[in-house]
């Protein structure tokens, strides 16, 4: 992905949210020259992975396969002592039309929000007991399994049952509750608009609790044609003196 499309992605981010007046965090607006400048009181904001991330899971199409997402609060899978949250917060853009594609979380438990904008349509699968039971990730690489077994989720409370690959339509105001080992894939129906997402689920490491089952990277390799100016989660360590994800 060329930096010139994420500088893009993350401004009109910015617009859909202060034109639906959803206030957004300072640490939003920062610029490279802000975070180079990050003190020890704000270190959460790295170790945390708070902030912006955009992927287009290896699609090279962002517009079609991609998701915008912005970290309010995280806990920490590794330090639990220090950071001792066991919630998360996200805004996740999906512009319309746009697809996720289909995955599902060893750890993390979501309730995914409509908060306006167009509709979402959900597909969903279980995976099967032998692809949730490689978390050490031996099957990094090879094409998940989806279970041939009925798909029970929550939605607002009421539980919904499908069959594997059927769909739930989630409109604005509606929300998902996702379990870990639940093969989700989304898209804002097309014609309906983008689509704001907020996601209520516990605490997460997107680097390592996504199990995909064709999907290719999650986290996109930059392409460098212009200067940034907004960061990524994952461009913190090259500004920044702090780091996140296990340590060795």
């Amino acid at each position: 992905m060329k930096r010139s499309e994420a500088n893009q992605i993350i401004k009109y981010a910015m617009k859909v949210m202060k034109d639906n007046k959803f206030p957004m965090p300072p640490f939003a607006y920062y610029t490279p020259e802000d975070w180079k400048k990050l003190g020890d009181d704000e270190e959460e904001i790295v170790e945390n992975m708070l902030g912006w991330d955009i992927t287009d899971f290896g699609s090279g199409d962002f517009n079609k396969i991609g998701l915008t997402i912005f970290t309010f609060r995280n806990g920490n899978f590794y330090n639990q002592k220090k950071y001792p949250k066991v919630y998360a917060e996200k805004y996740l853009l999906v512009n319309d039309g746009q697809v996720l594609p289909f995955h599902y979380h060893w750890y993390k438990m979501e309730d995914i929000i409509n908060r306006g904008g167009g509709d979402l349509t959900v597909t969903l699968y279980n995976c099967t007991p032998e692809d949730y039971a490689d978390k050490e990730g031996g099957l990094a690489g090879k094409p998940g399994t989806f279970a041939d077994t009925p798909v029970t989720v929550k939605i607002d409370g009421k539980r919904v049952t499908v069959p594997a690959g059927g769909t739930v339509t989630i409109k604005p105001g509606q929300s998902i509750c996702l379990a870990p080992g639940q093969y989700h894939s989304w898209q804002g129906v097309p014609g309906t608009g983008d689509v704001i997402l907020f996601e209520v689920s516990t605490r997460n490491d997107d680097t390592v609790d996504n199990r995909f089952h064709t999907a290719g990277e999650r986290i996109p390799e930059m392409i460098e044609d212009e200067e940034p100016e907004y960061l990524m989660f994952a461009d913190y360590p090259k500004y920044t003196k702090f780091t996140f994800g296990k340590k060795d």
